[in-house]
């Protein structure tokens, strides 16, 4: 049974018994509802924690103190702070919460701040993380901005795993007065005697095995497919010009 079939079968199942078609993925967010039923991902979804908590705060203190310019301002200061809200929200959800890696056993769907990359597996040449997360498809770089590259939690991973192949015991977290390490544990949990990976360097690995075991199928091929995202560049844009045609004419 084709992976088309299936996802057939499982629509006329939820049809019938309104029971639920999709799992969850396996990847470091969670799971979100495919555009159309033609697409049968995604499987797992990949997405920044740290850009997210940081999106969430940003807005909260954007609206409180646009919320307050526009209740207590005078003159045209409620109408510069709609402007700015409609200016800045758009940007601020572009490159915090908007961003996604969707990935499947025929494509992966990578959400950036203003674009949507569909790429099925048979188009992708590479996926790899250096300074920055990417994949290579039809010879053209796309970039993963839901996985960012951490050059620090990849140094951390790289000396662990030096003072296990040394035969060291693993260090521990900081301790004493003033934050030197910690006397290392007499019995260490064996996850700490593993290898280590840093996060963006792993979830690469992941999308670089999906491309290896499903590239050649012919379900995976295809053409890569670019849509702009105008639901955030259209309101970002009509922000700015309304901002900047109030502070010309003020």
């Amino acid at each position: 049974m084709t992976s088309e079939e299936k996802d057939q079968g499982e629509g006329a199942g939820n049809d019938a018994g309104g029971g639920p078609g999709n799992g969850t993925g396996s990847g470091t967010g969670s799971g979100e509802a495919p555009e159309n039923a033609a697409q049968a991902f995604p499987d797992r979804v990949y997405r920044s924690a740290a850009a997210m908590a940081g999106g969430i705060a940003m807005l909260a203190i954007g609206l409180w103190l646009s919320i307050d310019a526009i209740l207590g301002g005078e003159g045209r200061t409620p109408w510069l702070a709609l402007a700015g809200l409609l200016f800045a929200v758009p940007l601020v959800v572009a490159f915090t919460l908007r961003p996604a890696v969707f990935a499947g056993e025929q494509r992966m769907r990578v959400r950036n701040p203003f674009r949507t990359i569909e790429a099925p597996w048979g188009a992708v040449e590479t996926v790899r993380a250096g300074y920055s997360s990417e994949f290579v498809a039809n010879g053209t770089k796309y970039q993963l901005w839901a996985i960012p590259v951490s050059l620090r939690a990849r140094k951390k991973a790289t000396r662990h795993n030096e003072r296990i192949a040394s035969g060291r015991p693993p260090a521990t977290g900081p301790g004493g007065l003033f934050g030197g390490r910690g006397v290392p544990d007499l019995a260490p949990d064996e996850s700490e005697l593993r290898e280590k990976r840093a996060p963006s360097d792993q979830s690469v690995d992941e999308l670089r095995e999906l491309l290896e075991t499903h590239g050649g199928e012919e379900e995976a091929q295809g053409e890569v497919a670019v849509r702009w995202s105008f639901e955030v560049i259209a309101p970002a844009v009509a922000g700015a010009v309304l901002l900047a045609v109030l502070l010309a004419t003020s």
